[in-house]
């Protein structure tokens, strides 16, 4: 905040920007460290330099450097942030992977459409400019838009000292793909004796933090301290595991999406974000069936059944706010559940079939002990 100094070298010299508390300097400072970082995640299909008004990417190519052109394609885009995770992120000083975070909850919503992620866009709003953690958030941005396989194309960072209170900040982005018209997912496809084939998550991911700090709170939590029932093999302390980025689907999917070029072997798929399996999965069901998921099929991770203890919450409720372990669901045709496990286990996600699809009305129905007893 401007000194009292400051206020009356103002007064005799008139006002500038500085003044308001916006330091240009100091975000041109910040742009300087952060484009090695920035650079790392462009490819042949980037334009321009950095810098410019806004960011140029080929969608199409005539070159025979690139192995195929689009025939009929259709751009997809979506817009997420991170949440109020940053907020935990902040008061630890752990920021860094708070960009892989916002990378991923955008990223994993791009490809559930079957599309490709080709660029990224970030949005930082900040209490004030301070370039050393504002290149490091944009660094872990470009770590995660290297491990999705995408282009950090551009950016805003905008410090409004009036909007957000000391040390506050937030994080956003803006995802665009492509995807052939032929190859995008439609719900239509799916059909009774689809089988569910979750992806595990590598922690609660970016959703429902509001209530994980209302339990920290509520049961006088110790953030920096390593309890037990984490059964972290690490050793991690409470704050570090609440804190394991989001992980990043997009790369696995688009492997197995590509390796059935004539077969539409993946009927529909869903990210897990707010709202859980019910809230989700349903956005990707026709009318006509049900989705039935075993919740006995996968292993809960301890941090949920810590953060139920403590908090006292439902089981119900704890389900339609966070992931539980499976963060990306997948039905697939019966003949090819076998070799779509053993591709996405071979890209390093855990796979289980944890439901089938059968006859109903659109609905999702969590239950123990079903048919899922494959894999």
């Amino acid at each position: 905040m401007p000194s009292n100094s400051d206020a009356q070298n103002a007064e005799t010299r008139g006002l500038t920007y500085a003044d308001s508390g916006v330091d240009i300097d100091a975000g041109d400072r910040a742009v300087a460290m952060m484009q090695a970082a920035v650079r790392r995640t462009h490819g042949p299909r980037v334009m321009g330099e950095l810098g410019g008004f806004a960011g140029m990417f080929r969608l199409d190519f005539n070159e025979k450097i690139f192995k195929r052109n689009y025939r009929d394609p259709v751009l997809v885009s979506c817009t997420d942030g991170v949440g109020t995770k940053v907020k935990l992120g902040a008061d630890l000083g752990r920021i860094d992977g708070l960009g892989i975070d916002c990378v991923a909850m955008n990223v994993n919503d791009l490809v559930v459409q079957g599309a490709e992620p080709l660029f990224f866009l970030d949005y930082l709003g900040l209490h004030r400019q301070d370039p050393e953690t504002t290149a490091r958030i944009v660094a872990g941005i470009a770590h995660g838009c290297e491990i999705a396989g995408c282009a950090l194309l551009g950016g805003e960072c905008a410090e409004m000292p009036d909007i957000y209170a000391e040390g506050d900040f937030d994080i956003a982005g803006f995802a665009v793909g492509v995807v052939e018209l032929d190859r995008a997912t439609d719900p239509l496809r799916v059909q009774p004796e689809d089988v569910l084939i979750g992806l595990s998550s590598s922690g609660v991911h970016s959703n429902g933090f509001s209530l994980v700090r209302r339990i920290i709170d509520h049961a006088r939590l110790d953030l920096s301290r390593c309890y037990p029932e984490l059964h972290d093999p690490e050793g991690r302390s409470l704050g570090e595991v609440l804190l394991e980025p989001t992980r990043i689907y997009s790369q696995t999917i688009v492997n197995v999406l590509r390796h059935y070029r004539v077969k539409k072997v993946v009927s529909t798929m869903a990210h897990i974000t707010g709202g859980g399996i019910e809230g989700n999965l349903c956005r990707g069901l026709p009318d006509d069936v049900d989705a039935i998921v075993d919740t006995d099929s996968w292993t809960v991770p301890p941090i949920f059944e810590f953060l139920q203890h403590h908090g006292a919450v439902e089981t119900g409720e704890m389900y339609r706010v966070f992931n539980m372990g499976i963060g990306y669901v997948m039905a697939v045709r019966p003949a090819f559940v076998d070799s779509v496990i053993k591709q996405v286990r071979k890209l390093g996600e855990r796979a289980t079939i944890i439901g089938e699809i059968v006859a109903g009305s659109g609905q999702i129905e969590l239950t123990t002990g079903t048919r899922a007893s494959r894999g």
